[in-house]
C-alpha cells in the first residue's frame, strides 16, 4: 500500500494483479472506514491483464511522481506505470533488473521496492530487495537500480525475518518491515531503522528494531508499510496484512505513530 501525504488516499493491490485504491476515512485521527474504493486488472503493455501471460504475485510497490513500480515475484520482472496515462488503467511496461535478479529462490523474489527522491542519497535509485534471497553470508540481497551509483548490497539476517515491505521516511531513514512464521511460534513481525547512507554497492547494513510484534498483539501477515506526516508532525506508519485468501488470516489495517 502506499499512500498520499495525508495518509488519506491509497493505491493498493491483491497478489493476484487487481489494482485497489480509494481513501481512508477518518474521525479525527482515528481510522473508521474506506470510501470510494475501485478495484482494476493491471495491465501489461499490450493492454491484457497481466495475469494472462502468467505474471503474477504482485507483491511490492513504490512510487516516483506519476510513475508506480511493481515488482512480480514469482516471475522475478518490475513493471513501470505511468498513472499519468490513465490511472489504473496505465498499461505496464518491464524495466531491465539486474541478472542476478532472475536467480532470487522462487516465491523468494522482490518483496520491497523503494525510489529515492531528490535531495536524498541514492537520489533516483530504485532499491529492491528480496523476501529471502540469500548471499553466501545468509543475509538479504537488495539490489540498487539505475542512479548513479548502481549495484547489489545486503541486508543482515537476524532471527530468521524475512523482508516484506520498506518505505522511506523524509528524514533519510529506510524502515524495513519484516516477518517470520513457524507452526510453534506463529506469526512475528518487526521494523528495522537502517540509515539511507549506510546502503551502498557491496555494503551490509543493519540496524536497531525499533518494533516487534506477535499473534499476542493482534497483528497477522503484515505484508505493506508506508508512513506520512501528520500537521502536528507526527510520523505516522500504516501497516496492512495479507490474508493470503485464507478463512483462517486476516487483512488488516493499523497504524502507529512513530516515537522518536
Amino acid at each position: 500500500m502506499r499512500l498520499d501525504a495525508k495518509g488519506e488516499r491509497f493505491i493498493s493491490f491483491s497478489d493476484k494483479g487487481t489494482w485497489f485504491t480509494g481513501r481512508i476515512v477518518y474521525q479525527g485521527r482515528e481510522m473508521t472506514g474506506l470510501a470510494d474504493v475501485e478495484a482494476a486488472p493491471m495491465l501489461g503493455p499490450d493492454g491484457r491483464p497481466i495475469t494472462s501471460r502468467g505474471w503474477f504475485d504482485s507483491e511490492s510497490i513504490a512510487l516516483d511522481g506519476q510513475l508506480v513500480y511493481i515488482g512480480l515475484e514469482r516471475v522475478n520482472k518490475v513493471l513501470r506505470f505511468d498513472f499519468a496515462k490513465g490511472f489504473t488503467r496505465a498499461l505496464g511496461e518491464e524495466i531491465p533488473m539486474p541478472a542476478a535478479v532472475k536467480k532470487l529462490p522462487f516465491n523468494k523474489g522482490l518483496e520491497a521496492l523503494v525510489v529515492v527522491p531528490k535531495g536524498l542519497p541514492l537520489a533516483g535509485t530504485l532499491i529492491a530487495m528480496s523476501e529471502r534471497g540469500l548471499n553466501a553470508e545468509g543475509n538479504l540481497i537488495g539490489f540498487l537500480v539505475g542512479g548513479k551509483t548502481p549495484g547489489q548490497f545486503a541486508i543482515r539476517r537476524s532471527h530468521n525475518f524475512d523482508i516484506s515491505d520498506a518505505v522511506l521516511l523524509a528524514n533519510g531513514d529506510l524502515l524495513i518491515l519484516e516477518r517470520k512464521f513457524s507452526w510453534l511460534s506463529g506469526i512475528g513481525i518487526r521494523i528495522r531503522r537502517i540509515a539511507l547512507a549506510s546502503v551502498a554497492p557491496n555494503a551490509t547494513v543493519d540496524g536497531p528494531g525499533i518494533f516487534e510484534a506477535d499473534l499476542g498483539n493482534e497483528v497477522d501477515n503484515m505484508e505493506g508499510i508506508d508512513a506520512h506526516v501528520t500537521p502536528e508532525g507526527d510520523t505516522v506508519l500504516t501497516l496492512i496484512s495479507d490474508d493470503n485468501f485464507s478463512l483462517i488470516q486476516r487483512t488488516l489495517l493499523l497504524q502507529f505513530t512513530l516515537v522518536e
